[in-house]
């Protein structure tokens, strides 16, 4: 394993000087090539050996992007390299029909809540642990830009992944097994719609939107579709250098021939867990950018609460709260987040889960700090 990360960061940093040569070629027609290189340091503060070891320092994720037009045809994509595993995050083509109009084919971000993240992070919002922060499917997605009004529109044939696969970077269904419950779930068939409006003052912006999601679960064992929907009301505020985020969403999966009505499986990152199968989640985000003689630093908090409205009383509403500052200067960036989870999914000891039953009653800490060179 330390060969291949030696291997995969040389390859890395000889790409790095080749793609200083590409770009230079490649002004005339557009096409611009990129990456990223990133460590992280994590301490738990309910990890025994996290404590015994002050913590752990790793080597977290490169990626590779490219990036431009040819005339009014475009491309976009980004594959990373992580830990023993790697994915393609998004990957598609475009087509700019007019200034206003774009349409977009390929692996590309769903339409879903607030534009971009509801998060400011490392440790993303609580609807990424949902399905429903910075998600990529495979389908096809136009968008509208005039005057303030923004609309997207997009329809998904299915992940960017089979279902089995846990080896991704967002957030879908899981076919397999988990906790000794069978899962058999395929997202198919997805409709989204996004309704956003900017409205531009001086010292900052505010876009305030709706969501809608719909689409089928196919049950590959035993043949039948069962539906999902998802709705969400967002606002993205900024004022001089003061930013806020709202979100209030709702989902609800209805699995053919579930096992358990009251839950089904997910994956990310290499991982896969269970969450409730209805549920209200909600964010509350606010930050602060300061600008510096070395760059900038954004302090900010985010909050994110999963209340699960499923038919089993013992289900328990997950918490999660970020706090942490990120530093930007020159091609770095730092992100250092104080976290704080209770009945979260990657953010407690005993509860990987997200509204199902918590396991005690107490809220769990953790330190991550993630460095970022970005060339």
């Amino acid at each position: 394993m330390k060969l291949l990360k030696l291997s995969l960061l040389s390859s890395l940093v000889s790409l790095s000087m080749v793609s200083c040569y590409s770009i230079a070629q490649d002004v005339e027609d557009g096409i611009n090539v990129s990456g990223t290189l990133r460590a992280n340091y994590s301490y738990k503060q309910y990890s025994d050996s996290s404590k015994d070891k002050s913590g752990d320092l790793t080597f977290e994720m490169a990626s590779v992007k490219f990036n431009g037009k040819l005339d009014d045809w475009g491309l976009s994509s980004e594959y990373r390299f992580y830990d023993g595993w790697e994915a393609l995050r998004y990957g598609y083509a475009f087509y700019d029909y007019s200034p206003e109009w774009q349409v977009q084919i390929g692996i590309n971000q769903v339409p879903f809540g607030n534009p971009g993240f509801i998060s400011n992070s490392f440790w993303f919002g609580v609807p990424y642990y949902l399905g429903f922060e910075d998600d990529y499917d495979a389908g096809i997605k136009t968008v509208y830009s005039n005057n303030g009004w923004g609309t997207e529109f997009a329809f998904y044939k299915g992940a960017e992944y089979g279902a089995s696969r846990n080896e991704r970077y967002s957030t879908d269904l899981y076919s397999g097994q988990v906790n000794g419950t069978d899962y058999y779930n395929e997202e198919t068939n997805q409709l989204n719609l996004r309704q956003t409006y900017a409205m531009e003052y001086e010292g900052g912006k505010t876009v305030v939107g709706a969501s809608v999601e719909v689409g089928q679960i196919y049950n590959s064992n035993t043949g039948n579709n069962g539906d999902r929907y998802a709705v969400a009301l967002h606002l993205d505020s900024s004022y001089k250098g003061w930013a806020l985020q709202l979100q209030a969403m709702q989902y609800e999966y209805n699995a053919a021939d579930a096992l358990d009505d009251n839950k089904l499986a997910v994956s990310a990152y290499n991982w896969q867990y269970e969450i409730a199968s209805k549920a209200q989640a909600y964010s509350i985000n606010i930050a602060k950018t300061i600008t510096t003689s070395w760059g900038s630093a954004k302090i900010y908090n985010d909050f994110g609460v999963v209340t699960p409205d499923v038919d089993n009383e013992d289900y328990d509403s997950s918490y999660q709260n970020v706090t942490g500052v990120a530093l930007s200067s020159g091609p770095t960036y730092t992100m250092i987040d104080f976290i704080m989870g209770k009945n979260m999914y990657a953010s407690t000891l005993d509860n990987g889960h997200v509204g199902l039953p918590e396991i005690g009653d107490s809220w769990d800490h953790r330190i991550n700090i993630n460095f970022g060179y970005y060339f």
